[in-house]
Formats: structure tokens, C-alpha cells, sequence
């Protein structure tokens, strides 16, 4: 017993007393948009768990809207309280930016996503089944489509409520996304509005196998794609021995001060700034669609469930650009002269790919997904400027792209025959003689994404290929207005299509919509005009709102 006492005192000596772990230091109000939205989110599962089937529609329904319109106040409040401008701020110990951009994107983001939400609830669409309303999503999603337990499901009127925490889950990421202030927080973000969406792509009713076979294209390229991110953001980690951001960006300029004798030997090693910028770099394309990392976007457009399309197409293009913005603008903005060339590339490949493909598209669902390759293109033109001119007007420019492209997935899922929606061009043949207000709708938003004068497709292009030509990039807009006109062919050629053709006599019919799908039309339509005839307020606004915190 005695040799044991020796060792036995070594043990209590060598160990520290304990100290007090630090509490974290939370600004909630400053975070009140995402944590509503998020709480409301867990609050939907909750009422999946505990109503019954029949009431839960019905409650998820109003509770995505009413937690999604108070986030918009509270981002409404947080902006007019002056935290857009002189009270912006690091909140969360150093995760997350509240500042202009941040605000601005995240009150578009919850805009869009309240307007999605009611495209996601629209019931009249389809002809009831066996006496019950149904939706755009599978009746059981863990059914095998076509098998018995699906027709089971379909008989008994079950629906897929679950679709609405799942998006709002989806939109607590996007919010958080571009306002991440360190590399972490990032990937989380990322990851949170991601792994939702590839649960919503697989929920189509009608074409489930094509439905499902999108949802694992899209998780495993996405898996790809975070993958690639993640290795970034330790190799930056290795570079900077810090994720935060104005950590990076201090030893990227030369002005740190304190160094970790555990990281001196790797930090300031330019290799790994500039392989784990570029992957951080291609993580966050990803996200966007841009060239050469779209291959996604087509298939997952076509068989995803069109709701959820527009949804995605809408709000992931935000938060992806938010971003991407706020990493080139404050982390990297030493290393400009190595990113821009390598953007330069990118941008004018994904603007010529997108507009030259889509040429050949035979289906809505798909000219549509190349449409938004091209766009992607245009706005990286306005990333490119590296001007607070450059932010501002790619702030202005996802506004009015994600409404445009919101309200033209809506007039999609109008369009059916026997077979759910009639999404070949074929099919629209004499659309305008039909139904001349859908069809007249529908060439509106056409004309806004070709950027035809007093839609709000021109005043944005117009902003971003202003400040990309003060910015010296001036090669990248004469590429960007020849691929405008490219598109504009195929953009023209659908409208044409519906009002100079003869309809068919087995053509499809346009469903009645209920008020839900046609206040989002409606607001797609309003929000288009608006921003084309009279922009300069929202120009102004998006101005006031283009500085980044640091």
C-alpha cells in the first residue's frame, strides 16, 4: 500500500483545479430572425407529433406563415433600428454578422420563402383522389412508388405536412449563410439549409422515381461539394490558425500580430491560402450553379417537386451569392488580383454555357434550370466589380431574379394533363388562346429573365453590368449582353410558341388555382413591374444596405 501513495498524490498534484467554463455571450434580439424561424421549425415537428392528421395541415400551414412574416419583422426592425448601417456588428462571439447585406439578404430570403410556403400548400391543382384534396408532395414519402402501401396511402388521404418544418429548417440555414462571420459557421449553415432540401427534391407525387432519382443526384454531388468546402476551411484554418473571418483576412494583409507557436510553422504558407480559398471558393459555386459545378442543377430542377423547385431556385441563389459576397469582399479582399481572374473565367463560361444550352431545351422545367445557370453568370458579373457599386447592385439583382423565378415555377405547376404537369414545350403550343392570363403571365416573367426594358430583369442586369464596366471589367459585359441576347431568342421562342400556335386538341388544360398559388403569381407579377418601371428606391436601399461589417 505504501508505493501506491506516491503515485496516487502525482495523479491529484498534476491535475489543475477546475475553473469556471465561460458562458457564451448571445445577442438574441440581433439574432431574432433566424432563432424565430428555427423555433417555429421545431414547433412544426412538434405538430407533427401530437395533432392529428387531419388538423395538421391546416396548423402548419399557419404557423410557417406566421413565424416566417414575424422573422421579416424582426429583420425590418433590426434594419430601421440601424444595425444595416451604424450599429452593425459581430454578434454570437464572432459567428455571425449582423450588418447591411446580411439584413438585406435575409429579409429576401424570408420574403421568398413566405410566398414558396403557399405554393407548397396549394390543394386544387390536381383532381381529388378518392374524395381528398392533394398536393404537389407524396402521399407517404417512405412508400415505394407504385407499390401497395403507397396506394394505401393515397386512398386514405394522407399528405406530407412534414414538408413545412423541412423547409423552414431549410430556411433557418439560408439565413445564417450569408451572415456567417467565421468558416465554421459556414459549413454548419451550409449544411442545415442543405440536407432539408435533398429530403423536399424526393417528394414529388406524380414521377416519384424521377423525383427520387434528383434527390440522390443532388445529395451526392452536395455531398461532394461540402466535402470540398470543409477541406478548405482547414486548410485556411492551417494558413491563418484562425476561422473567423477578419482573422484570415488580417494575416492575409500582414497586419496579425499574435501568432500560435503550435500554427507558426504553417502560417502565411500562400499555398494553402490559395488551394483552400479555391475549394472554399467551389463549395459556395456549387451552391449558386455556376460552371463547371451545375451539373446538378437541370436534373434536380426537372425532378424535384415544382413548389420545391421554385422554392430552391429562388432562395438558395441568395443565401449562395450572400455568402460567396461576403468571403471575396471581407476575407479575401487582399488576394484580389489572384480571384479575379480565376472569377473572370467562371463567370463568362457559366453565362455563355447557360444561354447556349438552354437553346436546345424541350422542357420548361429544364430551360428554366439553364436559364438560371446563365443568371448566376450575370450576377458573378456584378461579384467581380469588387465595388461597394458591385455589391449593391448584386444585392438589387437577387431580389428581383428570386420573385421573377418564383412566380414563372408557379405558373409551371398550372399547366397539366393526365399525367400531373405537362412540363414539354409541345405541350404549351397555343397556351395564349386557351388561357390567355396564364400564358400572358408567363411571357411577362419570360420577358424579365431575357431583361427587357420596365421589368425588373432590365434594371437588374443593368446595375450589375454598370458596375462590373466601372470595375475594369468591361470584356465581361460585352460577353454578358451577347449572351442576354442568346437568351433572349429562347425566351422569346416559348412566347411565340403560346400565342402563334394552334393549340392541340388533346393539349393540356390550365388548372384553377386557389388564392394561395394565385397571391404568389400575383405578388411574382407586382414585384417584377414594380421594380422595372420605378427601381430607384430599392436601388437606394440596396445601396444604403452594400457595406460589410469587418
Amino acid at each position: 500500500m505504501s508505493h501506491a501513495a506516491p503515485v496516487h498524490s502525482l495523479w491529484t498534484l498534476a491535475a489543475d483545479p477546475p475553473r469556471d467554463i465561460p458562458a457564451p455571450h448571445i445577442e438574441y434580439a440581433q439574432l431574432a430572425p433566424t432563432l424565430i424561424v428555427l423555433g417555429v421549425a421545431v414547433l412544426g415537428i412538434l405538430v407533427e407529433a401530437f395533432l392529428p392528421r387531419r388538423a395538421r395541415y391546416h396548423a402548419q400551414l399557419l404557423l410557417s406563415v406566421v413565424g416566417l412574416a414575424a422573422a421579416f419583422a424582426a429583420v425590418v426592425a433590426l434594419a430601421a433600428g440601424g444595425h444595416a448601417g451604424k450599429k452593425a456588428q459581430i454578434a454570437a462571439m464572432g459567428a455571425v454578422a449582423v450588418d447591411g447585406p446580411a439584413l438585406f439578404l435575409q429579409g429576401t430570403i424570408l420574403l421568398v420563402s413566405l410566398i414558396a410556403v403557399f405554393t407548397f400548400a396549394e390543394r386544387r391543382l390536381d383532381p381529388a383522389a378518392h374524395g381528398n384534396r392533394v398536393d404537389s408532395f407524396a402521399a407517404q414519402g417512405s412508400a415505394v412508388p407504385g407499390g401497395e402501401a403507397e396506394q394505401t396511402a393515397v386512398k386514405a388521404g394522407f399528405t406530407t405536412t412534414e414538408v413545412f418544418p423541412l423547409a423552414l429548417f431549410a430556411v433557418g440555414g439560408m439565413l445564417v449563410f450569408p451572415a456567417a462571420n467565421d468558416l465554421l459557421t459556414l459549413f454548419v449553415a451550409l449544411e442545415v439549409f442543405s440536407l432539408p432540401l435533398y429530403v423536399l427534391c424526393a417528394l414529388a407525387r406524380r414521377q416519384r422515381l424521377l423525383s427520387q432519382e434528383s434527390a440522390v443526384k443532388y445529395f451526392l454531388l452536395g455531398a461532394f461539394s461540402s466535402a470540398f468546402l470543409l477541406f478548405g476551411v482547414a486548410l485556411l484554418y492551417g494558413y491563418a490558425g484562425t476561422v473567423t473571418y477578419s482573422g484570415i483576412a488580417e494575416v492575409v494583409s500582414g497586419t496579425t500580430r499574435t501568432v500560435d507557436p503550435a500554427l507558426a510553422s504553417t502560417m502565411g504558407n500562400d499555398a494553402l491560402l490559395l488551394i483552400g480559398g479555391a475549394l472554399v471558393l467551389m463549395g459556395l459555386l456549387f451552391k449558386v450553379g455556376a460552371v463547371p459545378f451545375h451539373m446538378w442543377t437541370p436534373d434536380v430542377y426537372q425532378g424535384a417537386p415544382t413548389p420545391v423547385t421554385g422554392f430552391m431556385a429562388a432562395a438558395t441563389k441568395v443565401a449562395g451569392f450572400g455568402a460567396l459576397l461576403r468571403l471575396l469582399y471581407v476575407v479575401l479582399p487582399g488576394m484580389r488580383w489572384d480571384w479575379r481572374p480565376v472569377m473572370w473565367g467562371v463567370a463568362i463560361v457559366t453565362m455563355l454555357l447557360g444561354a447556349i444550352v438552354a437553346v436546345t431545351q424541350t422542357d420548361v422545367k429544364r430551360l428554366l434550370a439553364y436559364s438560371s445557370i446563365a443568371h448566376a453568370g450575370f450576377i458573378l458579373a456584378g461579384v467581380i466589380a469588387a465595388s461597394p457599386d458591385g455589391v449593391s447592385s448584386v444585392l438589387f439583382y437577387l431580389a428581383a431574379y428570386s420573385f421573377v423565378t418564383l412566380g414563372a415555377f408557379s405558373v409551371v405547376t398550372l399547366v397539366r394533363d393526365a399525367g400531373g404537369e405537362a412540363t414539354h414545350l409541345s405541350k404549351w403550343a397555343g397556351l395564349g388562346r386557351r388561357s390567355p392570363l396564364v400564358a400572358a403571365v408567363f411571357a411577362v416573367f419570360l420577358l424579365a429573365f431575357a431583361g427587357i426594358p420596365l421589368t425588373s430583369g432590365f434594371a437588374g442586369k443593368f446595375a450589375v453590368f454598370k458596375a462590373a464596366a466601372q470595375g475594369g471589367a468591361g470584356t465581361l459585359v460585352i460577353v454578358g449582353v451577347l449572351s442576354s441576347a442568346i437568351a433572349a431568342f429562347f425566351y422569346v421562342r416559348v412566347i411565340v410558341l403560346m400565342f402563334f400556335s394552334e393549340p392541340k386538341a388533346d393539349g393540356p388544360t390550365v388548372a384553377v388555382p386557389s388564392v394561395l398559388t394565385s397571391t404568389a403569381i400575383a405578388v411574382g407579377v407586382a414585384v417584377t413591374v414594380v421594380l422595372g418601371v420605378a427601381p430607384q428606391y430599392f436601388l437606394d436601399l440596396a445601396g444604403q444596405a452594400g457595406t460589410f461589417v469587418r
